[in-house]
This record gives C-alpha cells, sequence and structure tokens, in this order.
C-alpha cells in the first residue's frame, strides 16, 4: 500500500479556501472494514423514514430520497477536511418534531421546517466564518445549557413511548433490543469482558448494530412483524415527487419571513444541542490523535461549522428532513476512533475510516436486499438510537448544571420544553436565572461550590470550551492539543 504521508505529518490535501479536499485512494487508503460496517449500519439512517412518514406525511419513497440526500452530503464532511463521521442531530430531533408539530400538516408544516433548517444552516455559516462559535456559546448560562440539553434528553425517550406508532406497536421487539444495546453500551461487566477478549471487544465496536439486528430476528419470532421478504436489485427513490410537491421551489412554496423569525427561538435551543456535539467531536478526535504519533489530524470547529452549515442549507431547499444535518454520529465515531488507535497496520489515516464508513452507508441506501432486510424494523432502529442518545443527554445535561440552584433551573426549564416547546423552555429559563441570579445571570450561582467533584469539573471545563482561534481564521492547522504533552 502506498505511503500517503511522511510520519507525523498531517494527510495531503487539496488547499481549497478554508478547506482541505482529500480523496480516496489519492490522500488516503480505502477502508474495507469500515466500509463494510457502514453497509450494514445504514439501518440506523433510514429510521429516519418513519418519522417523515409520520409527521410529515411523506410516502416511504419520497422519505428514502431525502435519506439519500442526507447521505450523499455526509460524506462531503472528510471530503472537505473534517476528520468525522458525521449524522443527525439526534437530541434536538423532538425539540424539532415539536416545533413543527404546531404548524397544521401539509403546506404549513413542510415550511416551517424549509425555515427552520435554512435558518439554522445559515446560523452555523456566519458562526463558522466569523470563528465566534466558541464565545457564543460560553455566555449561555449553566442551567439554560443544562435545561436545554435535559429537555432535549427527556423529550427523545418522551417521543417513544408516548406515541403508540413506536414503542407500542412491537414492544417485545423494542424492550429485547433496548436490553441488548444497554448491556453492550453502558455494561461494566460487558465493558470488562470486551478487554479480555476479542470477540466480545469487535461485538462492542460495533455500537448499536447488535441490537439492530437482533430486532430482524427477535421481531418475526415474536409475531410482531412478519420475516423480511428480501428484494434484490436497487431501490426506488423518488426523487421527481420530492422535487415537485416537497420543496419550497416547487408547488410547496416559500416560507414567509414571519415563518422564519418564528423559528429562531427554535434554531437557538437546538444549537446549544449542537454545539455539544461539536466539542465533544473534538474531544474523540484529540483523544484518537494523540495515541498516533504518525498522523497530525487538524480538527477545525470553525471549517466544521461551515460544512454542517452548507449542509443544512441546501437540504433545506432541496430536501427538508427533520433530523437535521449534525456534526457527529458519536457511537460510530467512537468506533472508528477506536480501531484508529489500534495503529496504521488497522487504519492508514482517521480520514480513510470516517469517510469509508460514511461510503458504505451511503452505498447501503441503494441495495434493496438491505433497505428490505431492515425495513420492518425501522421503528425499532429508530427506537434504540432515541432512548440510547436520551441516556447521554440527560447525563451531560445534568453535569452542565454547576449548583443544585442551577440543576433546579434546568429540571424546570426540561419540564416547560417537553410540553410547550423549546421558544417557552428558553423564556422560563431566561427569567429563571435573571430572578434567581441577577447581575450574575451569565455566571450562575457564585454562592455555592461546584456540584461535582475536582474529576468530574475538571473533564466539564475540558469539554464546554473550544480553542480559541481568531475570528476568520478557519485554516489554523497546528492546533494547540498537536503539541507533546507535557
Amino acid at each position: 500500500m502506498k505511503e500517503y504521508m511522511p510520519y507525523g505529518e498531517e494527510q495531503p490535501f487539496i488547499k481549497a479556501g478554508p478547506f482541505k479536499i482529500r480523496l480516496p485512494f489519492i490522500h488516503y487508503r480505502f477502508e474495507i472494514a469500515d466500509y463494510i460496517q457502514g453497509l450494514l449500519m445504514c439501518a440506523v439512517c433510514l429510521g429516519a423514514i418513519p418519522l417523515l412518514q409520520e409527521n410529515l406525511g411523506m410516502p416511504f419513497e419520497v422519505a428514502l430520497a431525502i435519506v439519500i440526500l442526507n447521505g450523499f452530503f455526509y460524506c462531503w464532511h472528510t471530503l472537505l477536511g473534517d476528520p468525522v463521521v458525521p449524522g443527525w442531530i439526534t437530541p434536538a430531533i423532538p425539540l424539532l418534531i415539536a416545533y413543527c408539530l404546531t404548524f397544521p400538516e401539509g403546506q404549513a408544516r413542510m415550511q416551517a421546517l424549509v425555515a427552520f433548517e435554512i435558518t439554522l444552516g445559515i446560523f452555523s455559516i456566519i458562526l463558522g466564518l466569523t470563528g465566534i462559535a466558541g464565545k457564543i456559546i460560553n455566555l449561555v448560562p449553566p442551567a439554560i445549557k443544562s435545561g436545554v440539553i435535559l429537555g432535549a434528553g427527556i423529550s427523545a425517550v418522551y417521543m417513544i413511548f408516548s406515541d403508540a406508532s413506536k414503542f407500542q406497536a412491537m414492544p417485545y421487539t423494542t424492550t429485547i433490543c433496548l436490553i441488548v444495546a444497554f448491556y453492550l453500551l453502558f455494561s461494566n461487566g460487558f465493558k470488562r469482558l470486551s478487554t479480555k477478549n476479542k470477540v466480545f471487544q469487535t461485538i462492542a465496536n460495533l455500537g448499536i448494530l447488535p441490537a439492530v439486528l437482533v430486532a430482524v430476528v427477535v421481531a418475526p419470532l415474536v409475531g410482531e412483524t412478519a420475516w423480511p421478504e428480501i428484494e434484490w436489485g436497487f431501490s426506488n427513490p423518488d426523487f421527481a415527487t420530492l422535487w415537485t410537491d416537497w420543496v419550497p421551489w416547487g408547488a410547496l412554496g416559500w416560507p414567509t419571513i414571519t415563518m422564519f423569525i418564528k423559528s429562531i427561538p427554535t434554531v437557538i435551543a437546538i444549537y446549544i444541542v449542537l454545539f455539544g456535539d461539536v466539542v465533544q467531536s473534538k474531544a474523540l478526535v484529540h483523544d484518537a490523535d494523540v495515541t498516533r504519533p504518525d498522523e497530525k489530524v487538524d480538527y477545525n470547529p470553525n471549517r466544521a461549522h461551515l460544512i454542517f452549515g452548507i449542509r443544512n442549507t441546501i437540504m433545506g431547499v432541496i430536501g427538508p428532513d427533520l433530523t437535521m444535518c449534525g456534526p457527529l454520529w458519536a457511537a460510530m465515531q467512537v468506533v472508528v476512533c477506536e480501531r484508529y488507535k489500534k495503529g496504521k497496520k488497522s487504519m492508514g489515516s482517521i480520514f480513510g475510516g470516517a469517510a469509508c464508513f460514511r461510503f458504505g452507508t451511503f452505498t447501503g441506501y441503494w441495495l434493496m436486499p438491505i433497505v428490505t432486510l431492515v425495513q420492518p424494523i425501522l421503528s425499532v432502529a429508530l427506537s434504540l438510537t432515541m432512548i440510547v442518545q436520551g441516556f447521554v443527554s440527560v447525563r451531560i445535561g445534568v453535569q452542565q448544571a454547576k449548583s443544585f440552584k442551577d440543576l433546579g433551573i434546568a429540571g424546570v426549564i426540561a419540564g416547560v420544553l417537553v410540553v410547550n416547546g423549546s421558544a417557552w423552555g428558553l423564556a422560563v429559563g431566561i427569567l429563571a436565572c435573571l430572578l434567581c441570579y441577577g447581575k450574575d445571570f451569565f455566571k450562575g450561582d457564585t454562592t455555592f461550590g461546584h456540584l461535582w467533584s475536582p474529576e468530574v469539573e475538571a473533564m466539564i471545563n475540558e469539554e464546554t470550551v473550544l480553542d480559541d482561534e481568531p475570528a476568520g481564521d478557519i485554516t489554523n492547522t497546528q492546533p494547540e492539543e498537536h503539541k507533546p504533552a507535557a
């Protein structure tokens, strides 16, 4: 295999303004293992189809076309220099659905979604161009950050268990698969097993895929669905209908200025959640980078903002999507990073692993054997994703609180947000912080010691601040974390 870069240097690229273009076989080797895993894990991405059908009334083939478009734009991250596996803004999906459901089904609801996604995209692009993303999020009081993330996590779980079309439709399969997923992902016992046994280690690296495969078998056995009827050939997404009836430049029509303005509170709330994914991306890439002195990895949060901002803006125009275009699929980024840590023989470059995984998911959308295999259990795949994400979001949301008073305010914000949406949640949070903290609104509780242990406090401080970079400078390729540790 060709050597793509000198030892200890950054992977070769073609400079294009703020972006660093990298192509498979030219700038990194093709990783077969990650490609195959992507083929199977496209089942989770296809879980967006029931959301689009139930909340927007889309036909299956139109929803599939949107999933495929989103999958195409997933590949832009590594193409343009972002070393991550991108995904949905998963914790925020319930917030967006709740916002969209305030509009009548049909034209008004779709236009509200279009207005939201374009606004989110433009907002992210502006933050990426100016380099002020980290500065803006640090102005948000801890109680409000905690409440929004808590509310997103609770909403994710509530969305599954409150809707008869999700959990109640396949209760036994969903319960069994949740047990499998939580054991594999969060059990200390399984974590110990995976460090001692290569088979268990391989299973651990597959994220929630084993639970999805269990669903394929268990659902027919317990009589909650028929055995999948495998079809051969290629899938048939309906782009013609999508671009005739479901986009603003077609029969749908463009949203009014009022709709764009109404979307702003939801955009702000969802951006708080989204920023957590950016922070997590930086932490995961840095954790992997320090174990591989042979490759210098440049993760630039401003570049990431530009990429997912462009994705959201374009999707708002050509394929509005409730799952949104996020900066990270955390579970699969962990899987890629863990294999990358094992050395160059395991994975030549982190760009190869992340890119080939997304090439695999994009291929899977087009293959009827894979689509028809998982189609009966798409609601289970969605439930697994949302509940696991809810677990993680609640944990992270609680950690954002600096004191018991912060945590109390966060609980109120989360409750209001779940019941009445993000606009009311933000309004209540701002009022509560003003009443409780007054002139210390931005600082939060200054009269109480930190809620967490010094170890947790240090972790939170590290994970909630991005490297400061000069405004507009998104091409800095020597971030601080690449310096040798003391």
